[in-house]
């Protein structure tokens, strides 16, 4: 029997307990805040603070960034086992490092020599091209495309759609928004957004 505990029964959750039973987990239960009822048929066994009880894998399905780390920092602090999720129709390439509690959804493609942070979000369809560095948190959604030699900086999010032309680098804590084209360099925190990509 391999069971996984998922914390955050929402629709990214349903998505990751999908990946989790594709990935030979057969027993899946959730823990949330809000929900206590079922989660994609899937039961929610109690709150966050259940965490302390838990000696199986975990993973931290929740998108918003700040909440995802911290309850990440928090496992890493008690020594858990945390998962690395990757769908069974990702591709990826050679010399690919994927850091811990980072989950890789369906048609996602991430290409040679590329680094991606623990705790991260490579969404459906989202493709990572090489000798990128993605940081920590960091949400690539739905659909989004990063050039070669792109650098993101932790909890940034690339909104769905968006692209990010190669050589190009994106500082901590950005959100790039759907459908944007980033064509030069950011370093100031923000929210960015249209073709080209300008602060809002």
């Amino acid at each position: 029997m391999k069971k996984i505990v998922i914390i955050g029964a929402s629709g990214h959750g349903k998505v990751v307990a999908d990946i989790a039973r594709l990935n030979g987990y057969d027993e899946i239960v959730f823990l949330d805040d809000v929900n206590t009822g079922k989660c994609c048929g899937y039961p929610v066994v109690g709150n966050s603070e259940a965490i302390d009880t838990i000696n199986e894998d975990i993973f931290v399905a929740i998108g918003n960034a700040e909440v995802r780390e911290r309850i990440f920092n928090r496992l890493e602090e008690k020594n858990k086992s945390i998962a690395t999720l990757i769908h069974p129709n990702a591709v990826i390439g050679d010399k690919v490092n994927i850091g811990v509690g980072t989950v890789v959804m369906a048609g996602a493609i991430i290409n040679p020599c590329t680094e991606i942070g623990k705790g991260c979000i490579i969404n459906t369809s989202s493709s990572v091209d090489h000798d990128n560095k993605i940081g920590n948190f960091v949400h690539v959604a739905v659909g989004a495309h990063l050039c070669g030699t792109v650098t993101v900086g932790s909890k940034t999010w690339i909104g769905a759609g968006a692209t990010v032309i190669n050589n190009t680098s994106i500082c901590s804590e950005c959100i790039i928004g759907s459908g944007a084209v980033v064509v030069n360099k950011i370093d100031d925190s923000g929210t960015y957004i249209g073709v080209p990509a300008s602060k809002k």
